[in-house]
Order: C-alpha cells, then sequence, then structure tokens
C-alpha cells in the first residue's frame, strides 16, 4: 500500500503539488529515491507501522506550493506516536496533545506576540500561509525514534533547501537546534534571511529559545519587503 502511494504522490499524475513537480521532478527518479521506495515497502510488508500514513508524507509540499514559499522552519523526524504525524514539521494533527518541543513554541510566540493559542496543535493554517514546515526526514516507524534517518529522505531534503535557496529570494529560514543548522548551512545569507537558535525541546529552550522574538522578526522582514505577515494565531 505505501509503496503504491508513494509512487502516486511521486509520480507526474500524482498528488505532488505540480509546481514541486517542476523544480524536483529530475530528483524524484534518482536510483536512492527508488531505494527508498523499496525500504518504505519492505518496512510496510514486514507489518511495521509507518508514519505518517502514506497519503500525508508530502503534506509539506502540497500546502505550500514552490512559488508560495515565504518561511522554512526545518524539523528533524515525524513524531512517532499515533495520531500525531500528519507531514508537517512540529505539527500535530487536530486533537492530538500538543508535543512539548510545540508547547514551547507556543509560549515563546505568546512571549513574543502576545498570543494565546487555541489548544490545537495543528500548523495547517501557517502552512497554508507559505511557512514550509520541512522535516529532514519524512517517514518514521512507530515508537522508533530516527529509525527512518540516513535511508536517502535527508539527500532529497537537502535538494528542497537547495533549490529554494538558489531558486528564490527572500526567504525566511528557521533553523532551531545544531541539526537544522547544519542542514542549513548551504543557504546564502544574502539572499535570504537565516535565524538561528537553540531548539524548542524542554532540554535546550531555556539555553536561547526563549526570548528570542522570531515570529515579529519573520513579519517584520516579510513586512519590510511589501509581504503580508504571517497570521500566527491558531
Amino acid at each position: 500500500m505505501i509503496l503504491a502511494e508513494m509512487r502516486l504522490f511521486m509520480s507526474k499524475a500524482g498528488a505532488l503539488d505540480s509546481s514541486w513537480q517542476q523544480v524536483l521532478g529530475d530528483e524524484l527518479n534518482q536510483p536512492y529515491m527508488r531505494q527508498l521506495r523499496e525500504f518504505l515497502a519492505m518496512e510496510k510488508a514486514a507489518g511495521k507501522v509507518i508514519f505518517p500514513p502514506g497519503p500525508f508524507i508530502f503534506n509539506a509540499f502540497n500546502h505550500t506550493p514552490f512559488e508560495q514559499v515565504r518561511v522554512v522552519i526545518i524539523g528533524q523526524d515525524p513524531y512517532h506516536g499515533p495520531g500525531q504525524a500528519h507531514g508537517l514539521s512540529f505539527s500535530v494533527q487536530s486533537g492530538t496533545r500538543i508535543p512539548p518541543s510545540l508547547a514551547n513554541i507556543f509560549k515563546e510566540m505568546e512571549a513574543d506576540l502576545g498570543i494565546r493559542m487555541s489548544g490545537s496543535g495543528d500548523l495547517t493554517p501557517w502552512a497554508d500561509q507559505g511557512v514550509l514546515l520541512l522535516n529532514a526526514t519524512l517517514t518514521v516507524e512507530q515508537a522508533r525514534a530516527g529509525s527512518h534517518q540516513k535511508k536517502g529522505w535527508e539527500r532529497f531534503t537537502d535538494t528542497v533547501i537547495q533549490r529554494l535557496n538558489e531558486q528564490r529570494d527572500g526567504l525566511v529560514f528557521v533553523l532551531w537546534g545544531s541539526y537544522a543548522q547544519k542542514k542549513g548551512a548551504m543557504i546564502d545569507q544574502n539572499k535570504h534571511l537565516v535565524l538561528k537558535s537553540v531548539h524548542p525541546s524542554p532540554l535546550s529552550a531555556h539555553r536561547g529559545f526563549f526570548g528570542q522574538k522570531p515570529f515579529s522578526r519573520i513579519n517584520q522582514y516579510l513586512v519590510s519587503r511589501g509581504q503580508p505577515p504571517i497570521q500566527w494565531q491558531l
């Protein structure tokens, strides 16, 4: 099932947004991507539960077409618990308990903008405004964090970042934590705004995440370029 879903999303006739098909089309047929599809098919055939569900694997791309990207927030792995991951970094499906890192993101947003969130952790409204919520690895096995790392996804998402960096101007890249900062090392800071801090995880947030005011800084930059600000309220 997941193999068929992957083929659907990666084919020209599939659900992957047409703008991303044009930008990434050559990458989708690379040998490493074929190997990745085979790996996912074997995992599924072995009875393993993979998150997010197949239709959500490319959710970030389908909610945020290439030419509409304004902000990129880079995460690492999808959440690996039931009902959580739905293809957007840091986001969880509606009705799911808000994870600690996302709770800290909301806490910083309230301090920065005075916004009190509704209690939903579904960040789809951000994605629909041009915030690409990009995980480095797009799938994971249930209850096994990092289980699909180094299978090919990182190369794919490196290409996404590279092409955004090269083909777009004036984007905001948000790099929380050392992993995201290493992944974003290729970004041209003469063309784009790059915001860096420690990760919002409870293990590190008090060492430099809180007080950075990333959300107001993003909006100030967008407005300075004649764009509407992101409406962060959920």
